[in-house]
């Protein structure tokens, strides 16, 4: 069925873009671990490129949903973003952020798949921006403070990576409080 090749080509796709990185997994790799035939691959998809902005959509899309299920079983307050962010850290086949990922790979700013990325950012940034409205922030703190605690993510997130550990996540959580703490720090920066 049309609908299962679609699917087992995004599947396959993902799993290898984010275990080894777009540039290095090529079609033909994709074509014969999930099964598809080069026919049916055409249909779905113009060519790879078309594919890499499916995946990162669809897994934009399942990425923030996790996270915001994460966040709110954790009590739903900003800080634990950190919290969900320790737990994909700690598993065993964390290899980064897909979308920081394919910004370093697609370097062209123009590029279809490093838009979707950088717009996974910007709705990231939404999200925790409504997190810290809901919380008390007014705007345009909110917005300031969020664009920040993305800023302390991402850079947990590559730090994790690095050092093969979740602890950055609660390193990043604690530079997070202090900064909403703190209403200095909060406009700090901007002079």
């Amino acid at each position: 069925m049309a609908t299962h090749a679609r699917a087992r080509l995004l599947d396959t796709a993902e799993q290898l873009f984010y275990a080894e990185g777009i540039r290095a997994v090529g079609v033909e790799r994709i074509l014969a671990e999930s099964g598809v035939g080069r026919a049916s691959f055409y249909r779905h998809f113009a060519g790879k490129d078309e594919l890499v902005v499916a995946v990162l959509t669809r897994r934009d899309q399942q990425w923030r949903e996790w996270l915001a299920g994460r966040v709110d079983a954790l009590g739903g307050r900003p800080l634990a973003v950190f919290d969900a962010l320790a737990e994909r850290f700690a598993r065993a086949d964390f290899r980064g952020c897909a979308f920081i990922n394919t910004m370093v790979e697609t370097a062209d700013p123009d590029s279809p798949a490093h838009q979707v990325a950088a717009g996974h950012k910007q709705q990231v940034v939404a999200y925790v921006a409504a997190l810290l409205a809901a919380a008390g922030r007014p705007e345009p703190e909110s917005a300031e403070l969020a664009r920040r605690i993305v800023l302390l993510m991402d850079g947990a997130i590559v730090t994790a990576l690095r050092e093969g550990t979740a602890a950055p996540a609660a390193e990043a959580r604690a530079i997070a409080a202090a900064l909403l703490a703190d209403p200095c720090a909060e406009t700090a920066g901007r002079g």
